[in-house]
């Protein structure tokens, strides 16, 4: 199963756009969201890759309420803090505004994936615990200048960054 994981996507409609383009060509049947969709319309956007989207919320959405209305309505996923997910294995998404809940998560073991954004930094680390923690950068490419997001193949727990 390949799983698209993006982050950071803060109302960015060219790079949402684009980020749909490959998603299509890639038959990618989820879509992961790390939070700081920013506004709610960008759900809109989204839903143009025809994927199933769970996500979470960042310390930069202002409506929450809003976006998880937008989720529901689709029958997605959505919290508003952390939300686990069976995609092959299970798959918690945290925004990631706190480190030490991040060290938890991928101590605990309790899950095989750890998604996270909020640094706008790619990361993709692999613990003893068998434990793989995922960021996949920014899609916006505001602070680095690179948009990125990541492709997860479950159950292998295999990632691919990808830079568009």
């Amino acid at each position: 199963m390949k799983i698209a994981v993006i982050s950071d996507t803060h109302d960015n409609k060219e790079a949402i756009n684009r980020l749909v383009e490959q998603i299509k060509a890639e038959k990618i049947e989820f879509i992961i969201h790390a939070g700081d969709h920013i506004s709610p319309f960008t759900i809109e956007w989204l839903s143009k890759a025809s994927a199933k989207i769970f996500g979470v919320a960042g310390n930069n959405d202002g409506e929450k309420e809003l976006l998880m209305k937008k989720y529901l309505e689709k029958g997605w996923g959505f919290s508003y803090s952390t939300l686990t997910v069976n995609l092959s294995g299970g798959i918690t998404i945290y925004h990631g505004t706190d480190q030490k809940l991040v060290e938890a998560l991928i101590k605990s073991g309790l899950y095989k994936v750890i998604i996270s954004g909020h640094t706008h930094r790619p990361l993709i680390n692999y613990y003893d615990n068998d434990v793989l923690h995922l960021n996949p950068g920014e899609a916006c490419g505001y602070l680095t200048g690179k948009r990125t997001y990541a492709i997860l193949r479950m159950p292998e727990k295999t990632v691919e960054i990808i830079e568009f």
